[in-house]
């Protein structure tokens, strides 16, 4: 019996935050932690196509997530299948290993992708967008081949942000021949990946993509801007360390509609007036403050973009 499948010993049991919210179990949600691989820093990875991405140690938790019950349970079995991974292969079944996540911007798709990393036990590998397109012909869809190649080598979650950008649909008309020849490379380049890690790619632009790209993918994931359940529990757990002195309930219902990263910072506001009035609990004015700044830099940010 390998180690990933190795019976879990009750007293070392650790809880992930991806268990879905069923009954259902399984070893990860109860059993030990994954043997995680020797880390390489991003000084110690060389060879053809290092230089397009930047290898990083995943910090955050998987506590740290807020998500929806559909989005827990893909996630979950994502990482409750990479356990098995060996006995699955041995049947001669591909893992679920290439993930589009899709969804407006602040909604926790790079934090998904770093804390899947952390859960599977891989480096979290970025791809550098400004290094990979070049400005010579075939130069890109070099560039990304080499960079395949590195996760190949590297077992690891690859993660490609603001996938849009080399992704976007061939029947675009604003798209040269040079962009349609990347988008070819790429559709094979996700199909033949080889690669024991994952692929996750994540966009804000979705409709943008090219459909035959994202059918390549095992997964596609939409997250969506929390709803007031959700905004209920991000705050609870951005402000752990202070407590809150009123119920949130209804601030909660007045945050419908903004993103995961919206409520972050409103909540990061509401602290900082906290501690400049020496408190160690968060009052309704800190949260008021907090919100009424919030919606101020919402104005700004609007006045500017319909300005450009």
């Amino acid at each position: 019996m390998s180690r990933s499948e190795s019976k879990p010993n009750p007293d070392q049991r650790e809880v992930s935050a991806l268990k879905p919210l069923t009954s259902s179990r399984s070893r990860f949600a109860g059993g030990e932690a994954l043997p995680r691989q020797a880390f390489a820093s991003p000084g110690t990875i060389a060879g053809r196509g290092s230089e397009f991405v930047e290898f990083v140690e995943p910090q955050r938790d998987a506590k740290e997530l807020v998500l929806s019950p559909d989005i827990s349970r893909t996630l979950y079995d994502v990482v409750d299948e990479y356990r098995h991974g060996d006995t699955i292969r041995s049947h001669g079944l591909p893992l679920r290993s290439r993930l589009l996540f899709c969804g407006p911007p602040g909604c926790g798709k790079s934090l998904t992708a770093e804390v899947l990393a952390r859960e599977v036990g891989l480096p979290f590998m970025i791809a550098k967008l400004d290094t990979l397109v070049g400005s010579m012909l075939g130069e890109t869809a070099s560039n990304l081949r080499r960079m395949f190649e590195t996760a190949e080598r590297q077992t690891s979650v690859l993660f490609l942000d603001e996938f849009d950008a080399l992704a976007r649909t061939r029947s675009d008309p604003t798209e040269h021949s040079e962009m349609r020849r990347v988008v070819n490379n790429l559709l094979l380049m996700i199909e033949q990946f080889k690669g024991r890690g994952v692929v996750v790619a994540a966009t804000n632009l979705e409709s943008t993509i090219d459909p035959a790209i994202i059918r390549r993918f095992d997964e596609v994931i939409l997250f969506d801007r929390p709803n007031a359940t959700e905004i209920r529990r991000l705050i609870k757990f951005k402000t752990r360390n202070f407590g809150l002195d009123f119920d949130i309930a209804e601030d909660a219902k007045q945050l419908l509609g903004r993103s995961h990263a919206d409520v972050e910072r409103i909540c990061f506001t509401a602290m900082r007036h906290a501690i400049m009035a020496r408190r160690k609990k968060i009052f309704r004015d800190d949260f008021d403050y907090a919100i009424k700044s919030d919606r101020r830099r919402k104005d700004i940010q609007n006045k500017v973009s319909t300005s450009i």
